[in-house]
């Protein structure tokens, strides 16, 4: 009986893994679709749902993010039934690297071309900035600074956690960062109602973010001032994880990040990471190119590990 449960859990994980590559390996390929995406089909849900049950509660926001996130971790676990086609779904709709990286070219390239409407145009999709305040350095330092955060967002965690449980923690992983990103604000309308998903995800980041940096400093080549900047300056800033990354992303760039960001609910004074000068449209590309790198460590990091674990 022993034996039997071991063999199927073996068959499963390794499933898994085989899941996970070719799911990266599509992300890779073709990145989000631009119709039907799930996430987006999620926030929909989510939206519509929010606005029936809103409640300025924390106990409400929490039992709200809570059962989405309950949700999406079930139908991951019903995409496992499928085996390695369901895991590789499941890869392919939690990952967003490939598109992300993408834009940020796509920034680059118009700022070289001297159209700074369309690079304004391109970063709103990143970040949640006022884009017609950003001048051109402004813009870069912004779509740098999304690039970095969402190397882990979009991808080492995503595989991180599949690593850790296959399909459902894609899922309930993906399900957590996008309720964040929705509704876990600082704003008067979300400081208490989305309190519960900005916590959870922070918690879902913790090991993520910091696996980024250090992959981040690995293979940028110059560990040494990725760490330091990660060292001094990543307790500085208000978020316990975008802090690290972006703090590793400066340093093994060799750029300064943060500074003063006005967002749509207010303008925070952000400190400065890293040492050197602003972010320029080179600077960005190099971003790319790092984290492009990070994500190819990160998914060969997680398939070895789901596959170990069978």
């Amino acid at each position: 009986m022993v034996s039997r449960r071991y063999d199927h859990l073996m068959r499963r994980n390794r499933s898994e893994a085989v899941g996970l590559v070719v799911g990266a390996a599509a992300d890779a390929a073709v990145g989000d679709p631009q119709r039907y995406h799930p996430v987006a089909g999620f926030g929909t849900a989510v939206s519509r749902v929010e606005r029936l049950t809103y409640t300025d509660s924390r106990p409400v926001g929490a039992a709200f993010a809570v059962g989405w996130i309950g949700a999406a971790a079930t139908a991951g676990a019903l995409a496992r039934r499928a085996g390695w086609l369901g895991t590789a779904a499941a890869t392919f709709t939690a990952l967003g690297g490939t598109s992300l990286c993408t834009v940020g070219e796509q920034i680059a390239d118009a700022l070289d071309a001297g159209d700074i409407e369309e690079a304004r145009r391109l970063v709103s999709g990143l970040v949640g900035r006022d884009p017609n305040l950003l001048d051109e350095s402004g813009i870069c330092r912004a779509a740098v600074e999304s690039i970095a955060e969402n190397t882990s967002d979009a991808a080492v965690a995503p595989l991180f956690w599949g690593a850790v449980a296959g399909a459902p923690g894609l899922l309930g992983y993906r399900a957590a960062n996008t309720l964040d990103a929705m509704i876990g604000y600082r704003s008067e309308r979300y400081l208490r109602f989305g309190w519960a998903a900005a916590r959870i995800d922070d918690g879902a980041n913790l090991v993520p973010a910091r696996l980024t940096a250090l992959i981040a400093a690995v293979v940028s080549g110059r560990p040494g001032d990725a760490w330091r900047a990660v060292r001094r300056d990543a307790a500085k800033h208000p978020s316990p994880n975008a802090g690290v990354v972006e703090a590793a992303f400066a340093g093994a760039l060799g750029i300064e990040l943060g500074g003063r960001t006005i967002y749509a609910h207010g303008t925070e004074e952000r400190p400065t990471l890293g040492d050197g000068h602003a972010p320029t449209a080179a600077d960005l590309r190099a971003a790319v190119v790092l984290s492009r790198r990070v994500q190819a460590a990160a998914a060969a990091l997680a398939v070895g590990g789901r596959w170990w674990m069978g």
